[in-house]
């Protein structure tokens, strides 16, 4: 079968140079690497769909034998042992489905199947299926490791659903400044990262009102780390459901992806995707969400709910870009500040935490 083009991986007939550098290395370092004996493995992430329709995520890697991606609680940088596999053939059962899909040149499998599924849960099984056409001999292969992954189907009248940041949204992280990201990323473990106080309350409190809806955490994080984010989520009692995150490395158009175009692109593919589905958005004001938001509610109007923005403290602010938001910023705290932002569009509730925000989106909600 045919399966278009992944929403988050878009190619252009000219790459840029990073890419081919890239491209280069990646190629070259793979050698020797299957000479010691490194395999190919899939890295499962949690995909979603509809009934009809469903987009599923993972990655190919080459990784020693002992190689797991969602062992017990590990530090981060265990997370990047693994080498990307481009090219790599998957072969993907889903449902009645089984189809192969090729990797990109990351590494990265994201696409689209068309097969009927019920609404609920569901396992994706993924098996590396050979190495990319005219490869040559792979010096050290070894039988096919299978993985099984995630699916999350919604049901056709489920009409509501909520997007949500991670970094000072769920999770206390203050990612912008540099060191710290390091530092989160590759050095602490799950269990000593701290949840945003009141917000998985706010959470469950949404997800037994809405038992039915889905879920989504968007981050600009990496996907390496996505194993350790859903082992934090489980852990503090967030609602479980897909995570979409992105690749740090060069790609087709520059030396490293945008953010916030990210986060645009994921919000346009759940809109198209559900169009019965109306979102609650919510973020921060550490980075560029009540921006991102804004702009979502401008290109799909009615569409969005509401929107939830967790002001970050004086030092918050300080550790996320250097300092507060200046008075004369729209995205400054009061009461028209994030509304002059989104521009008087959806509702906008505002509030330092979980506690604060959900007593003003029963209000706003209901």
């Amino acid at each position: 079968m045919s399966v278009p083009p992944a929403p988050s991986h878009q190619h252009t007939q000219r790459p840029h140079r990073a890419a081919l550098v890239e491209d280069r290395f990646l190629a070259a370092a793979a050698v020797p690497l299957r000479r010691a004996g490194w395999t190919p493995r899939v890295d499962p992430y949690t995909g979603y769909g509809t009934t009809r329709r469903v987009r599923i995520l993972a990655r190919m890697l080459l990784a020693p034998r002992n190689y797991r991606p969602t062992a017990a609680d590990r530090r981060g940088f265990r997370a990047y042992l693994g080498f990307p596999a481009p090219g790599e053939r998957v072969r993907v059962t889903v449902g009645s489905l089984t189809t192969e899909v090729a990797a990109d040149r990351s590494g990265y499998v994201d696409a689209e199947l068309d097969v009927a599924l019920q609404p609920g849960v569901h396992q994706v099984l993924f098996e590396p299926a050979g190495p990319p056409p005219g490869g040559g001999p792979e010096p050290g292969r070894t039988a096919a490791t299978p993985t099984i992954g995630t699916l999350h189907v919604v049901a056709d009248d489920v009409t509501f659903g909520v997007v949500s940041d991670v970094d000072d949204t769920v999770m206390i992280t203050a990612v912008p400044r540099p060191l710290l990201a390091l530092w989160n990323t590759f050095l602490k473990s799950t269990k000593s990262r701290r949840a945003v106080p009141g917000m998985p309350e706010l959470y469950q409190r949404i997800a037994e009102k809405h038992p039915e809806s889905p879920f989504v955490y968007v981050s600009t994080g990496a996907w390496n780390t996505s194993s350790v984010l859903q082992r934090f989520l489980r852990r503090n009692g967030y609602p479980a459901g897909p995570m979409l995150l992105t690749d740090w490395g060069p790609t087709n158009t520059g030396w490293f992806r945008s953010g916030p175009e990210h986060k645009d692109t994921s919000l346009d593919h759940l809109f198209t995707m559900f169009p019965q589905v109306r979102w609650l958005l919510i973020g921060d004001d550490g980075q560029h969400d009540p921006d991102i938001y804004r702009r979502a509610d401008a290109r799909h109007p009615g569409r969005v709910a509401a929107v939830a923005i967790r002001q970050l403290t004086f030092a918050q602010q300080v550790l996320s870009h250097g300092g507060p938001v200046p008075l004369s910023d729209p995205r400054a705290p009061g009461e028209d500040g994030y509304r002059e932002v989104l521009r008087l569009g959806a509702p906008t509730v505002v509030g330092p935490d979980g506690e604060a925000l959900a007593a003003e989106l029963e209000r706003v909600l209901d």
